[in-house]
This record gives C-alpha cells, structure tokens and sequence, in this order.
C-alpha cells in the first residue's frame, strides 16, 4: 500500500524555497543595496541609497524621498553592479522554474512523489540559490571600493541583506529537495 504521506525533506524544500523566492525578489527590485550618508555639502540628514536598478535621495528629516537620480559617479557601471543585474533576474527565472519542477515531482496528483522529478527540481534551485549569492557576495566584497563621494558614510542595505537570506532559503530549500535523489538509488 503506497503511504500518503509527503517525505519531511520535500515539504521542507517546498517551504523555504519559495521563502527564498520573496527575499530575493524584494532584495533584486528595491534600491537600498548600499546606503551612502553624511555627504560632504548636503545636509546631515541626506542619505543615498543604492541598489542595482536605480538610486533615490531621501531626507530623513522630512522623509522626502526621489528616486531616478543621476549616476554621476558611475556607479551603474561597475562590474559587481553590472553582474547583480544580470544574475540576480536569472536566479528569479531558475527559482519559478524550479518551483514548477518541485511542485510536480512532490505529489501532483500522484498517490507517490517522484523522486527522481523532486532531486532535480532540487539542484535547480540550488544552482538559482548560488546565482543569487554570487552577487551577493561580490557586491558585499566591493561595496566600499564602489564609487561614492569622498568622505562619506557607507553601509549595508536592508535589499542586499534580503538578497543574502533569499539565497541562503533557496539553497537550503534545494539541498532538502535534492535528498530524494536517495530515494531513487534506494529503488
């Protein structure tokens, strides 16, 4: 008799991926990858945030924020920012596609997972984890060597610490998966 249960390993995955997925998600599309404060000639209270799409200008006396403003230092065009905007959309594909993969190795209408569908929706997403955290890392890395005015402040962003977590989840969530791959050597 084939047992209705779901392996604990699977639902782990199928749990934390998708955790992972809104992390990055939120980490790739909001801008606070780097926070520049303390600006020489701009009030106190004027902070720069940076994330891998665009720059905004808040005064956070008032809470005015503009985003779309000028790269004037070129930060657009440094090689870790360059990489993040290619890698980090890539990584959100893989991550759906393997989501879709898990969802129909798991259960999907069947009375028994597909271990073998399950293991390799596993190692996709753990390859979309370690898209995202390449980046990641590498931003972190460089992040006081990316241009920005002389004297200033820098520090780490809520984005690229969501980005750090996200990958983390998908590649947890992807280890989990791909233990089915037990499964199948057991058959």
């Amino acid at each position: 008799l084939p047992s209705m249960r779901t392996p604990t390993a699977m639902i782990v995955g199928l749990v934390l991926c998708p955790c992972g997925l809104l992390l990055t998600l939120t980490g790739t599309l909001a801008p606070n990858w780097r926070q520049v404060s303390r600006v020489p000639d701009q009030p106190v209270d004027v902070v720069w945030d940076q994330g891998i799409w665009d720059i905004c200008r808040e005064r956070q006396s008032t809470h005015d924020r503009l985003c779309e403003q000028a790269d004037e230092l070129g930060y657009f065009e440094q090689v870790p920012v360059r990489v993040a905007q290619g890698l980090m959309p890539s990584s959100l594909v893989l991550t759906l596609v393997g989501l879709v993969v898990a969802a129909l190795g798991v259960r999907c209408w069947q009375p028994e997972p597909r271990h073998l569908v399950a293991g390799v929706a596993g190692l996709v997403l753990l390859l979309s984890g370690l898209m995202s955290l390449v980046p990641s890392s590498w931003y972190t890395q460089e992040l006081w060597a990316l241009p920005a005015a002389p004297g200033s402040t820098l520090s780490v962003g809520y984005s690229l610490v969501l980005s750090y977590l996200g990958s983390c989840l998908e590649i947890l969530g992807g280890l989990a998966l791909a233990l089915s791959f037990h499964h199948c050597c057991k058959e």
